[in-house]
């Protein structure tokens, strides 16, 4: 049993008449390290009346009966999340279609990336669907479906379909995406051993990225860029430091918070003066390897840090709107040598959008002439293969074939072996599926759930396909005509459809 720390002011409730489910379609270790997941169960806890409990894929028995259960909501961050949510809905004896869920069973919704980007392959499983930041919403609609609960499923249906960010499918025709303003800092309300960071207190510096890369979700998804006070930051880490000495700076561009700098300036005064404190980013932006932000990290226990240079040559990188030199790559690890780091980690796609033989070449190329300037620095690569998503300039484009993705992969592979450099890359094969539930419509949601029967294994996408004759390249690697409706297109979304047709012909015509 792992040891729990709460950050909050738990509520003495005695009378609950509102049970509610918070499941996470994941491990307890990975739930404990997901802040949204956390933090959107933190303010449910602090409602009087809902007994609220969380719920992992690996729960073996729950405090509150199943049949006690009014609300189920569920977070969905990866296309491949169906799998744990189904198999969770199944354990429970729940229909995996909201239409064969009985008036007496709870009502079901979900939120998260997958969902906001586009819920149309889940429409038929989800009572509800909350589009976008979920922070407010969530809190909103449980508290909603608190209100009404003696109400018949279709009332309480009904009044939740007139919320802003709310998606019912059987009632809503459009649904506006929520973009919340940062007006409080969240962190991580529950401290735990057994989380996958242990004992690690996370916080959200801002959101969204103002780069703007054309296939990138968490960029678009989050628009425009927000960052959180530095007084509030400030607060909020002092809070942490209470409880533990382990701090996580999250945020898509963390490095573009304005006073990113005296954040760094903050922490290592601490560390100086004798504190000890251990931090962690997920990664940097190139133009933000400078000695003030490198050093704090290293003092802080940090030995390698990670650069998305996304492609191998400029021109490519252009056309994906990452607008930087091999001067920059070779400025950033100088800085990075300089203040005591041992390596960097380069962070890569293939088959994007225009790609040739060239650019692949290219990232070979760049990685010899780093090898011969920084002896004994250590460099790696990790890539992933193109994987066109929802509501961005890339959502047009299909995918390369495959036997193309493996082919370059194997090169790869082969040329940065010679060098000494260790190399991952991604499944071509899991990416492509990956591709069809990215931009899949209400037609996949029998294949899903056919998928899920039959094991979910590789074997099982292209069976079940074979089987219920869906072209899975028409979603996958079929490039689309800028006039073609999509099936997300009911989202009204900042910035809209045709800012993104602008952008994706700009980028592709570098």
């Amino acid at each position: 049993m792992s040891n729990e720390i709460f950050l909050y002011e738990r509520p003495i409730k005695k009378d609950y008449d509102f049970n509610m489910w918070f499941f996470f379609p994941g491990p307890e270790s990975f739930a404990m390290s997901s802040l949204g997941y956390l933090w959107l169960y933190r303010a449910i806890d602090m409602l009087d009346g809902i007994d609220i409990e969380r719920v992992y894929s690996d729960t073996k028995t729950t405090r509150i009966m199943r049949d006690k259960i009014d609300l189920i909501g569920m977070s969905f961050t990866f296309d491949t999340d169906f799998m744990a949510i189904f198999k969770f809905l199944e354990w429970n004896k729940y229909g995996l279609k909201a239409k064969d869920r009985k008036e007496t069973d709870p009502i079901i919704f979900a939120g998260g990336p997958v969902i906001s980007s586009n819920p149309e392959p889940y429409k038929e499983i989800f009572d509800f669907m909350i589009i976008g930041d979920g922070e407010d919403t969530n809190l909103d609609a449980t508290k909603l479906c608190h209100e009404l609960k003696d109400k018949p499923k279709s009332e309480i249906l009904l009044e939740l379909s007139k919320m802003e960010g709310v998606y019912v499918p059987s009632l809503n025709k459009t649904v506006k995406k929520i973009t919340k303003k940062l007006t409080e800092c969240i962190y991580t309300p529950i401290i735990s051993d057994g989380a996958f960071f242990p004992n690690t207190f996370i916080l959200e510096v801002e959101r969204g990225c103002a780069n703007r890369c054309g296939f990138c979700l968490a960029s678009y998804l989050n628009l425009p860029i927000r960052f959180v006070d530095y007084e509030k930051i400030i607060k909020t880490i002092e809070l942490g430091l209470q409880h533990t000495n382990k701090i996580a700076l999250l945020g898509a561009q963390i490095t573009a918070h304005p006073r990113f700098k005296d954040i760094c300036k903050y922490i290592e005064e601490k560390i100086d003066n004798g504190q000890d404190i251990e931090m962690s980013v997920s990664s940097l932006r190139v133009d933000s390897f400078i000695p003030e932000v490198v050093n704090t990290l290293v003092k802080a226990g940090q030995k390698n840090l990670t650069l998305a240079i996304e492609a191998g040559s400029e021109r490519l990188r252009r056309v994906i709107n990452k607008n930087l030199t091999e001067g920059q790559i070779y400025k950033a690890i100088d800085v990075a040598r300089d203040c005591g780091l041992k390596g960097i980690k380069f962070y890569g796609m293939i088959g994007l959008p225009t790609e040739t033989q060239e650019d692949i070449e290219e990232i070979v190329n760049l990685s010899k002439r780093i090898k011969q300037k920084y002896k004994g620095f250590d460099i790696n690569f990790g890539f992933s293969t193109f994987v066109p998503k929802a509501n961005t300039p890339f959502q047009w484009f299909g995918r390369e074939d495959e036997k193309s993705l493996e082919k370059k992969s194997n090169y790869l592979k082969k040329e940065l072996h010679k060098l000494g450099i260790q190399i991952s890359i991604s499944s071509a094969k899991w990416d492509y599926y990956q591709a069809l539930l990215s931009r899949g419509d209400e037609n996949l949601a029998d294949y899903v759930i056919e998928v899920y029967k039959q094991g979910g294994k590789l074997g099982a996408y292209k069976k079940v396909a074979k089987e219920m004759n869906i072209n899975t390249d028409y979603y996958a690697t079929e490039t689309y005509s800028y006039d073609k409706p999509l099936p997300w297109d009911f989202i009204e979304i900042k910035p809209g459809k045709e800012f993104l047709m602008e952008e994706a012909k700009q980028l592709v015509n570098r």
